[in-house]
């Protein structure tokens, strides 16, 4: 990222441990391809970062990069300080790394129950103290652990791929624009349990195509144009930058409060 398009630095402390970095990252689906071509990311312990960007500027793509999904091509992924470039989703989840992707985020057979012991595949035993972790954040689900996914809304089922993700209990947790699709009072609702989760010490990097309402939350937020950041800086910068708001958030998010 060039010095003339920065617009902040980070809230609070700098000398938090750095969790999650990703340093001039190119990624692609297809040979020869990339989506992305030179992304940066840092996201420190606790932070909750959020990434917005025209439609096809790779915002999902860089999540599916650092969590195995997507070939990188070149540059470097770490977390808490370790390369984790080629390691599959399985061994990132073991790594304390949850994503909850945008679509087909639930097993719609499956019981709410089944769908969060899905989610604690790995390691069974913790059940019960996760369980009371994820409905402590979505009381809701606490009282119909037995009904069908698939018979829920689209806000109930993002809420029940979001337990699904925390039973494992993760350090970083990746969202793919977890208020696509809800009305806008699902919006908001959206955004609260993501504010919950993170302060209940969850590193958190959400892709969000509702950009004021994302900056609002947001500790720090990334730009993402044809597949680098263009601009960085606090959640309160960005929404307040001329040149954020005439090339982005004139077009993006313009639902938001």
């Amino acid at each position: 990222m060039s010095d003339d398009t920065s617009t902040g630095s980070a809230q609070g402390p700098d000398d938090r441990d750095v969790v999650v970095e990703l340093t001039d990252v190119h990624a692609g689906y297809l040979p020869g391809v990339n989506i992305l071509n030179g992304a940066n990311l840092v996201a420190r312990q606790g932070e909750l970062i959020g990434i917005i960007g025209p439609n096809g500027a790779g915002k999902s793509t860089l999540l599916k990069a650092i969590f195995g999904l997507v070939n990188v091509r070149g540059g470097e992924i770490t977390v808490n300080g370790e390369s984790i470039v080629g390691l599959k989703a399985d061994r990132l989840v073991k790594r304390g790394v949850a994503f909850v992707p945008q679509t087909n985020n639930v097993f719609p057979s499956l019981s709410i129950e089944e769908n969060l012991q899905m989610g604690l595949y790995q390691n069974p035993k913790i059940y019960a103290e996760r369980l009371e972790f994820v409905t402590g954040i979505f009381s809701e689900l606490g009282k119909r652990l037995k009904q069908r996914a698939g018979s829920l809304s689209g806000g109930e089922r993002q809420m029940v791929a979001m337990s699904r993700a925390l039973m494992m209990d993760p350090s970083v947790l990746l969202l793919d624009e977890p208020s696509a699709g809800l009305s806008p009072v699902r919006q908001d609702d959206a955004f609260i349990r993501v504010s919950d989760i993170n302060k209940a010490g969850v590193t958190t990097i959400m892709v969000e195509q509702n950009a004021r309402r994302c900056l609002q939350i947001c500790d720090r937020g990334y730009v993402l144009d044809q597949g680098k950041d263009a601009y960085e800086g606090t959640g309160r910068d960005l929404l307040n930058d001329p040149k954020v708001i005439g090339l982005y958030l004139g077009t993006l998010g313009t639902d938001a409060a």
